[in-house]
Protein backbone atom coordinates (compact mmCIF):
# COMPACT_ATOMS: atom_id res chain seq x y z
CA UNK A 1 0.00 0.00 0.00
CA UNK A 2 1.25 3.34 -0.82
CA UNK A 3 1.83 5.64 1.99
CA UNK A 4 0.13 8.91 2.00
CA UNK A 5 1.87 11.61 4.14
CA UNK A 6 0.53 15.25 4.30
CA UNK A 7 1.79 18.16 6.74
CA UNK A 8 -1.90 18.52 7.19
CA UNK A 9 -2.98 20.50 4.34
CA UNK A 10 -4.67 17.82 3.50
CA UNK A 11 -5.78 16.58 -0.26
CA UNK A 12 -9.58 15.65 -0.45
CA UNK A 13 -9.23 12.81 -2.95
CA UNK A 14 -11.05 13.12 -6.09
CA UNK A 15 -12.06 16.23 -5.04
CA UNK A 16 -9.19 18.19 -6.15
CA UNK A 17 -9.99 18.54 -9.58
CA UNK A 18 -7.65 16.67 -12.65
CA UNK A 19 -4.71 16.95 -10.70
CA UNK A 20 -5.92 14.99 -7.36
CA UNK A 21 -4.53 11.34 -7.24
CA UNK A 22 -6.44 8.22 -7.32
CA UNK A 23 -8.52 6.91 -3.98
CA UNK A 24 -6.64 3.94 -2.72
CA UNK A 25 -7.57 0.19 -2.16
CA UNK A 26 -10.10 -0.76 0.45
CA UNK A 27 -8.16 -1.56 3.24
CA UNK A 28 -9.09 -4.12 6.49
CA UNK A 29 -7.02 -3.14 9.47
CA UNK A 30 -8.01 -5.66 12.53
CA UNK A 31 -7.15 -6.13 15.68
CA UNK A 32 -7.87 -6.90 19.09
CA UNK A 33 -8.30 -4.47 21.99
CA UNK A 34 -7.85 -5.12 25.56
CA UNK A 35 -10.70 -7.55 26.34
CA UNK A 36 -9.73 -9.53 23.22
CA UNK A 37 -12.47 -8.61 20.97
CA UNK A 38 -11.59 -8.74 17.67
CA UNK A 39 -12.42 -5.30 15.78
CA UNK A 40 -11.77 -4.65 11.99
CA UNK A 41 -12.21 -1.11 9.95
CA UNK A 42 -13.61 -3.28 6.98
CA UNK A 43 -17.00 -3.10 9.06
CA UNK A 44 -17.06 0.32 8.99
CA UNK A 45 -17.70 0.86 6.22
CA UNK A 46 -19.96 3.87 5.14
CA UNK A 47 -18.41 5.91 8.01
CA UNK A 48 -14.93 8.03 8.34
CA UNK A 49 -12.15 5.87 10.46
CA UNK A 50 -9.73 7.69 12.44
CA UNK A 51 -7.02 5.83 14.10
CA UNK A 52 -5.14 7.41 16.76
CA UNK A 53 -1.88 5.60 17.25
CA UNK A 54 1.14 5.91 19.49
CA UNK A 55 4.18 4.01 21.35
CA UNK A 56 3.96 4.19 24.66
CA UNK A 57 5.59 7.42 25.76
CA UNK A 58 2.92 9.05 23.48
CA UNK A 59 0.19 7.83 24.69
CA UNK A 60 -1.18 9.95 26.54
CA UNK A 61 -1.07 13.23 24.05
CA UNK A 62 -2.72 10.15 21.52
CA UNK A 63 -5.42 9.65 23.88
CA UNK A 64 -6.59 13.45 24.56
CA UNK A 65 -6.60 14.16 20.86
CA UNK A 66 -8.85 11.02 20.21
CA UNK A 67 -11.40 12.29 22.97
CA UNK A 68 -10.98 15.75 21.38
CA UNK A 69 -12.00 14.47 18.02
CA UNK A 70 -14.60 12.33 19.60
CA UNK A 71 -16.20 15.04 21.80
CA UNK A 72 -16.20 17.51 18.37
CA UNK A 73 -18.15 14.80 16.47
CA UNK A 74 -19.91 13.41 19.64
CA UNK A 75 -20.51 16.42 21.66
CA UNK A 76 -23.18 14.82 24.05
CA UNK A 77 -19.92 12.87 24.85
CA UNK A 78 -18.65 15.31 27.25
CA UNK A 79 -21.49 14.71 29.53
CA UNK A 80 -22.29 10.79 29.50
CA UNK A 81 -21.04 7.86 31.47
CA UNK A 82 -18.16 5.58 30.01
CA UNK A 83 -20.32 3.11 28.44
CA UNK A 84 -22.46 5.76 27.24
CA UNK A 85 -19.49 6.97 25.86
CA UNK A 86 -19.04 5.61 21.88
CA UNK A 87 -23.14 5.54 21.71
CA UNK A 88 -23.66 9.37 21.51
CA UNK A 89 -25.17 10.53 18.27
CA UNK A 90 -22.72 12.18 15.35
CA UNK A 91 -23.45 16.02 14.53
CA UNK A 92 -25.27 16.21 11.24
CA UNK A 93 -24.13 17.78 8.05
CA UNK A 94 -25.23 20.94 6.32
CA UNK A 95 -27.72 20.19 3.79
CA UNK A 96 -27.88 16.59 4.41
CA UNK A 97 -30.75 14.96 2.42
CA UNK A 98 -33.62 13.89 4.72
CA UNK A 99 -34.06 10.44 5.88
CA UNK A 100 -30.70 9.48 4.73
CA UNK A 101 -28.13 8.27 7.52
CA UNK A 102 -25.70 10.25 8.37
CA UNK A 103 -21.86 8.86 8.37
CA UNK A 104 -20.71 8.92 11.69
CA UNK A 105 -16.89 9.38 12.52
CA UNK A 106 -14.83 6.77 14.51
CA UNK A 107 -12.63 7.76 16.14
CA UNK A 108 -9.89 4.65 17.37
CA UNK A 109 -7.80 4.40 20.10
CA UNK A 110 -4.38 2.17 18.81
CA UNK A 111 -1.46 1.28 21.42
CA UNK A 112 1.58 0.45 19.36
CA UNK A 113 3.66 -2.23 21.64
CA UNK A 114 5.81 -4.07 18.61
CA UNK A 115 8.39 -4.31 21.72
CA UNK A 116 5.91 -6.43 24.04
CA UNK A 117 7.32 -9.94 24.04
CA UNK A 118 3.99 -12.41 23.10
CA UNK A 119 4.70 -13.69 26.71
CA UNK A 120 3.96 -10.41 28.37
CA UNK A 121 1.27 -9.79 26.34
CA UNK A 122 -1.78 -11.33 28.81
CA UNK A 123 0.56 -8.46 31.10
CA UNK A 124 0.16 -5.44 28.85
CA UNK A 125 -3.74 -6.40 28.04
CA UNK A 126 -4.28 -6.60 32.11
CA UNK A 127 -2.78 -2.58 32.45
CA UNK A 128 -4.45 -2.04 29.93
CA UNK A 129 -7.83 -2.86 31.11
CA UNK A 130 -7.04 -0.80 34.42
CA UNK A 131 -5.82 1.72 32.61
CA UNK A 132 -9.04 1.89 30.52
CA UNK A 133 -11.71 -0.36 31.81
CA UNK A 134 -14.75 0.59 29.56
CA UNK A 135 -13.64 1.93 26.16
CA UNK A 136 -12.15 -0.06 23.86
CA UNK A 137 -8.18 0.72 23.05
CA UNK A 138 -6.77 -1.37 20.40
CA UNK A 139 -3.60 -3.50 21.22
CA UNK A 140 -1.02 -3.10 17.85
CA UNK A 141 1.53 -5.87 19.29
CA UNK A 142 2.78 -6.74 15.55
CA UNK A 143 3.53 -2.94 14.77
CA UNK A 144 1.19 -2.94 12.07
CA UNK A 145 0.56 0.69 11.51
CA UNK A 146 3.96 2.02 12.01
CA UNK A 147 5.32 -0.62 9.72
CA UNK A 148 2.64 0.82 7.02
CA UNK A 149 2.82 4.29 7.82
CA UNK A 150 5.71 5.11 9.93
CA UNK A 151 5.36 6.66 13.28
CA UNK A 152 6.37 9.82 15.43
CA UNK A 153 7.47 8.95 18.92
CA UNK A 154 6.53 11.13 21.68
CA UNK A 155 3.09 12.17 19.97
CA UNK A 156 0.08 10.95 18.56
CA UNK A 157 -0.27 9.06 14.49
CA UNK A 158 -3.28 9.70 12.23
CA UNK A 159 -4.83 7.32 9.91
CA UNK A 160 -7.82 8.64 7.75
CA UNK A 161 -9.83 5.80 6.18
CA UNK A 162 -12.37 7.31 4.05
CA UNK A 163 -16.15 5.80 4.15
CA UNK A 164 -15.07 3.38 1.05
CA UNK A 165 -12.79 1.65 3.40
CA UNK A 166 -9.67 3.58 1.54
CA UNK A 167 -6.98 4.84 3.32
CA UNK A 168 -7.36 8.62 2.05
CA UNK A 169 -4.09 10.14 4.78
CA UNK A 170 -1.62 10.04 7.68
CA UNK A 171 -0.72 12.65 10.15
CA UNK A 172 1.94 12.47 12.77
CA UNK A 173 3.27 14.48 15.34
CA UNK A 174 1.38 17.64 17.37
CA UNK A 175 -2.09 18.83 16.54
CA UNK A 176 -2.17 22.35 17.08
CA UNK A 177 -4.93 24.19 16.68
CA UNK A 178 -4.78 24.73 12.93
CA UNK A 179 -4.16 21.55 11.72
CA UNK A 180 -6.87 20.32 14.35
CA UNK A 181 -9.41 22.92 12.36
CA UNK A 182 -7.34 20.87 9.07
CA UNK A 183 -8.41 17.88 10.12
CA UNK A 184 -12.12 17.88 11.28
CA UNK A 185 -12.55 19.60 7.71
CA UNK A 186 -11.14 16.67 6.01
CA UNK A 187 -13.27 14.89 7.92
CA UNK A 188 -16.63 16.53 7.20
CA UNK A 189 -15.30 16.27 3.58
CA UNK A 190 -15.44 12.58 3.46
CA UNK A 191 -18.01 12.82 5.26
CA UNK A 192 -20.07 14.90 2.57
CA UNK A 193 -18.54 12.81 -0.10
CA UNK A 194 -20.62 9.60 1.06
CA UNK A 195 -23.49 11.23 -0.19
CA UNK A 196 -25.48 9.27 -3.16
CA UNK A 197 -25.76 12.33 -5.40
CA UNK A 198 -22.16 12.85 -4.99
CA UNK A 199 -20.05 9.65 -5.07
CA UNK A 200 -20.20 9.55 -9.21
CA UNK A 201 -18.38 13.24 -8.74
CA UNK A 202 -15.48 12.06 -6.36
CA UNK A 203 -14.83 8.28 -7.25
CA UNK A 204 -13.23 7.40 -10.73
CA UNK A 205 -15.58 4.59 -13.09
CA UNK A 206 -15.96 1.23 -11.67
CA UNK A 207 -14.03 2.09 -8.51
CA UNK A 208 -17.42 2.75 -6.28
CA UNK A 209 -18.78 0.04 -3.97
Amino acid sequence: MRRLCFALGLVILGAAGAGAQPPQRAVNIAMEDQFKTRHETGTMRGDVVVLVYAERKGGEAAQELGRRLHVHFHPNAENVSATEWARQPVTGLPNWPAGVRVPDVRVIAVASMPEIPRALQPVARAQMRKDSPIVPVWLDFDGRLEHSFGIVPGGPNIVVVNTLGEVHSVLSGHVDQVKMRELIATIDALRQQARSDQRTAVVPTGLSR
